[in-house]
């Protein structure tokens, strides 16, 4: 019963989490462009702040705990070890969009449109590696 519920919650975290991966990397594509205003910038910003803040940080947090309480319950296996391998680099990635939402809040981005629809793909790769890591289980 304890195990379904870590797990629910997992699922709804990931997916939560995941979303914002994939969004906030979209908003800074936009947001990078030469010829938005100061009012659209602006905007941007508040959208950015509030994603990551409200639900992509809050999501992440609880991704790791429901993951990391369901080892009680699952044990290590190799597969597992790789899945974790790739939720770190998720990690890193978050951090990395956090890095850059602090770069458009300080009026300080030199990425360009380019760089950040490129980046945006990075999500999406580790999130299929990691859900045919759980259906199929390797090793």
């Amino acid at each position: 019963m304890i195990f379904n519920i870590l797990k629910t919650l997992h699922i709804f975290s990931v997916i939560a989490w995941m979303a914002g991966l994939l969004y906030l990397p979209r908003i800074f594509m936009y947001h990078a462009s030469e010829t938005i205003s100061k009012d659209t910038s602006e905007t941007f910003k508040a959208m950015e702040r509030k994603l990551f803040k409200i639900i992509m940080t809050p999501a992440f947090i609880f991704t790791w705990i429901s993951g990391l309480s369901m080892l009680h319950y699952l044990g290590i296996d190799n597969w597992l070890l790789l899945k974790i391998s790739f939720v770190i680099l998720l990690t890193i990635y978050h951090f990395l969009c956090w890095k850059w939402l602090k770069d458009f809040e300080n009026d300080n981005n030199q990425k360009k449109t380019k760089f950040f629809r490129f980046t945006n793909e990075i999500p999406a790769i580790f999130l299929i590696v990691i859900i045919i890591l759980v259906v199929f289980k390797p090793f």
